[in-house]
């Protein structure tokens, strides 16, 4: 039978434009680990019902940036450092597939813009520079997920990695890892990605992201 189908409401819309600033504002900083949030202050800012933010938070909630207890707090996630292990290998084992499927596809213009980025993380882990390697780091997972040509992975990557690498914005990440060892990691998925060798990479993406097993 055919199947029907509709256009988003404005609600949805709202929902979803809440949804972005607010994650926006997380991510950028503009709203702290551990900020709580008004709903009368969001209302002011937002200038949106309560109805579509409280939805917006949900979802967020959902993605690991906000933190909710009924009737008690809604703010925004602290990181922890009992969580970065979990975290990052929970990443890896997303971003290994991302990247075994991404490397073979890349042409010349989107391979040279991921070394590039590439270039740009493993200076931030020669100079120490955490905040940096936040930002860097998962810019350059996010251009492979644009490169894999997987709809599925892509939006399971999109609907979770910023709430997982939000949980690694620790001040002492470089002392929380191996940080020689991540350097050298990442060093060996540049090479992987230039010669072209997707299973390499993938395995220089999974030690990375600390998933047991020897990757040398």
């Amino acid at each position: 039978m055919p199947v029907p189908t509709t256009a988003p409401t404005e609600h949805q819309l709202l929902r979803d434009t809440v949804r972005v600033k607010i994650h926006d504002a997380i991510m950028d900083g503009t709203l702290e680990p551990g900020e709580r949030l008004n709903d009368d202050e969001l209302i002011a800012w937002l200038g949106v019902s309560r109805t579509p933010i409280r939805e917006a938070l949900s979802q967020l909630a959902r993605a690991g940036l906000i933190e909710m207890a009924p009737n008690r707090y809604t703010r925004v996630t602290t990181p922890k450092p009992e969580e970065v292990i979990e975290s990052l290998q929970t990443l890896g084992v997303l971003f290994g597939g991302v990247v075994r499927l991404a490397v073979p596809r890349l042409g010349a213009a989107a391979r040279g813009k991921i070394l590039a980025s590439l270039d740009a993380t493993i200076r931030d882990l020669t100079a120490h520079d955490v905040p940096a390697l936040n930002h860097d780091a998962l810019g350059v997972f996010a251009l492979y997920v644009d490169a894999c040509d997987n709809p599925d992975l892509q939006r399971v990557c999109r609907d979770t990695m910023d709430g997982l690498a939000y949980r690694l914005r620790l001040p002492n990440l470089d002392q929380l890892v191996d940080w020689d060892r991540m350097t050298a990691d990442f060093e060996r998925l540049r090479a992987a990605t230039a010669a072209g060798d997707n299973v390499a990479a993938e395995l220089a993406t999974e030690s990375i992201h600390q998933l047991p097993g020897e990757k040398h």
